[in-house]
């Protein structure tokens, strides 16, 4: 069953292309014509798109994104709401046209088969990115937010998520660093919204869930804390991220992230009295 799946999601792929060649052949060959003019259209449009994939960051990035993010989802054996709500909502927050949300979730469904393998969509992404180092931050980022879309990460994600960073040559030692740090930023959004109601709600708790943001201790120096916030920035900057391969459609996920951070950062500065 999964592998005719599989195969139907193929088909729908590259519908163009076999539509194409099987008018041609139609038209030149009659119905053996149409036949073999649909498996030549059908192979020529996946290499094509697999030559785009191959040479092109934003739409590798782009694919990766949604594929490894089904396989997150289907860690644990089955595909929650949450995990499902939160997949639709980054796609929300893309802005997607209807074309790209429907390539969207056809990765996500590919990513939930037993069969796929992360390695065949990380390891040429990492070699793509491997001198943009911020490019592949952004991407653990949104794999951690969404292991963590409802409320925990269970130890086959645990499994999977060091499967990413170490195919995407992050240290253990980062990989933890991101997780806290995501986790921290979670707290601090869930805190903010609720501040929004009542301005009184930010609490020491929200301070120390700020400091997490920028992934430093309360005890940091002022310089150690500034230090942080504007690495941070530089890394999360959407034009610079999309400069070196952030796909566009993900340029207001970049802009969350930075308001989140300025946000940490404005909190912790107005408790130290910095200028």
């Amino acid at each position: 069953m999964a592998g005719a799946e599989s195969f139907g999601q193929a088909l729908y792929r590259h519908r163009a292309g076999l539509g194409i060649g099987a008018l041609i052949g139609l038209f030149t060959g009659g119905i053996v014509g149409l036949l073999l003019g649909s498996a030549l259209g059908f192979w020529i449009d996946r290499a094509l798109r697999t030559g785009v994939s191959k040479y092109n960051p934003q739409q590798l990035f782009f694919r990766a994104t949604f594929t490894v993010m089904g396989k997150l989802a289907k860690a644990d054996g089955r595909v929650s709401e949450t995990e499902i709500s939160f997949a639709r909502e980054v796609m929300a927050r893309m802005n997607l046209s209807e074309e790209k949300r429907r390539e969207a979730i056809e990765c996500f469904s590919e990513g939930k088969q037993a069969e796929f393998d992360v390695a065949s969509v990380l390891l040429p992404l990492g070699a793509l990115l491997r001198h943009r180092s911020a490019v592949k931050l952004m991407f653990v980022e949104i794999q951690l937010q969404a292991a963590m879309a409802d409320g925990e990460v269970s130890p086959a994600e645990q499994t999977l998520l060091s499967e990413i960073c170490r195919l995407l040559q992050f240290t253990p030692q980062e990989a933890q660093a991101l997780l806290n740090r995501i986790r921290a930023e979670q707290a601090f959004r869930e805190q903010s919204y609720r501040a929004h109601q009542d301005p009184q709600q930010f609490s020491g708790a929200s301070l120390e869930q700020a400091y997490g943001v920028l992934g430093v201790e309360s005890s940091a120096s002022d310089a150690e804390v500034k230090k942080a916030w504007r690495r941070l920035m530089s890394q999360h900057h959407p034009d610079k991220l999309v400069a070196k391969g952030l796909p566009e459609e993900m340029i207001q996920l970049a802009k969350e992230q930075t308001q989140e951070i300025q946000a940490a950062y404005d909190l912790i500065r107005k408790s130290r009295g910095m200028r």
